[in-house]
């Protein structure tokens, strides 16, 4: 995952479908970015300095079921983690999001078809040195039951625990270690999901109008409903594992650290990120 040279999509390709908590449709548009530009978004629709995000953990305005990302003139784009992961899983460094409504289109409910995408672009070699963030001691971060803790580590690796209380899921554990463990075989293909008796509540609060058993696994009192079932026997804590990486590469960086992670959610890995910059001997970058 460390490489010596940044990196930028090679062409300009694009996709659309809706959005999982909106229901509306929106275009994205992954363009090259020049050396030391990181991941930005532009919001086509609004145009010009007004339109433009970066994404930067700084600049996350809302972590209900889904990472947001606003600017000071109160642009914002909602849903980026599967986006952000397949950014990260394909080493880039340096892009352009064009986008043309709120919220990053859910597609499958992985991070499998952005890797696509970002493949058939092709992956370009750029001239920079890669800058990367180095986690020099441990910190931690609490929520109640739920916790976050990073420590210094020659590569980068997760070892992640949820606990749900449903017979199909419980407690699951997986371990991301970057030196043997594929992004995209073993983490890009794992969908979000969600429960039944929840739908008719997220529907109040103007959640989750787009989803359905074509981008997100549906669990009922009992079972998968989705047809097709699982795509890996543990797809549950791989999804949590992929939402965790889309997050913390709100960094701004690719990191060398060890993280150790129980029920982690957008929020609480928000909050890792704040506590992790405000202390400036926990990190280098290198």
């Amino acid at each position: 995952m460390i490489s010596i040279s940044q990196k930028t999509v090679n062409s300009k390709i694009d996709c659309s479908g809706i959005g999982l908590h909106n229901g509306l449709r929106s275009s994205i548009t992954l363009a090259p970015a020049p050396c030391n530009t990181g991941i930005v978004f532009r919001r086509t629709d609004i145009g010009g300095e007004n339109g433009i995000i970066k994404a930067n953990y700084k600049n996350v305005i809302g972590t209900n079921l889904g990472t947001t990302l606003t600017n000071e003139f109160g642009a914002k784009v909602s849903t980026i983690e599967h986006l952000m992961a397949a950014i990260w899983g394909c080493g880039i460094d340096n892009l352009f999001i064009d986008i043309n409504a709120t919220e990053v289109p859910i597609m499958d409910g992985s991070s499998e078809p952005f890797v696509f995408l970002i493949e058939c672009a092709g992956i370009n070699v750029q001239e920079e040195p890669r800058r990367v963030l180095e986690v020099m001691k441990k910190v931690r971060v609490e929520d109640g039951d739920k916790f976050i803790e990073v420590e210094p580590s020659k590569d980068f690796s997760i070892d992640l625990h949820i606990d749900f209380n449903h017979k199909e899921i419980q407690q699951q554990k997986f371990d991301y270690h970057s030196t043997f463990t594929s992004f995209k075989n073993d983490i890009c293909r794992a969908r979000t999901f969600g429960f039944k008796h929840e739908i008719d509540q997220l529907h109040k609060m103007g959640l989750a109008k787009g989803g359905s058993l074509d981008n997100a696994i549906l669990v009922d009192e009992h079972g998968i409903v989705n047809k097709g079932g699982l795509r890996y026997e543990d797809e549950f804590v791989r999804h949590k594992t992929l939402d965790f990486i889309g997050d913390i590469y709100l960094a701004g960086h690719f990191i060398l650290g060890h993280f150790n992670a129980s029920k982690a959610g957008h929020g609480i890995n928000n909050k890792l990120l704040h506590k992790l910059f405000e202390d400036e001997t926990a990190w280098r970058i290198i």
